[in-house]
């Protein structure tokens, strides 16, 4: 049998390290959501090239 241990932390940041991770997350969102819009294209692509065959 497995077991598994977890812990769980509170964060404190500074107001510095606030906004620090704010922008981190912000720029983390941006990226995915921009190469999901990549993936979507792509498939949609190959969607239509298999429909043309």
């Amino acid at each position: 049998m497995k077991i598994t241990k977890t812990y769980q932390f509170r964060l404190y940041p500074t107001k510095e390290q606030e906004v620090l991770i704010h922008k981190t997350f912000g720029c983390t969102r941006f990226l995915y959501n921009q190469m999901l819009d990549v993936k979507k294209k792509y498939e949609r692509r190959i969607i239509q090239k298999k429909k043309r065959k």
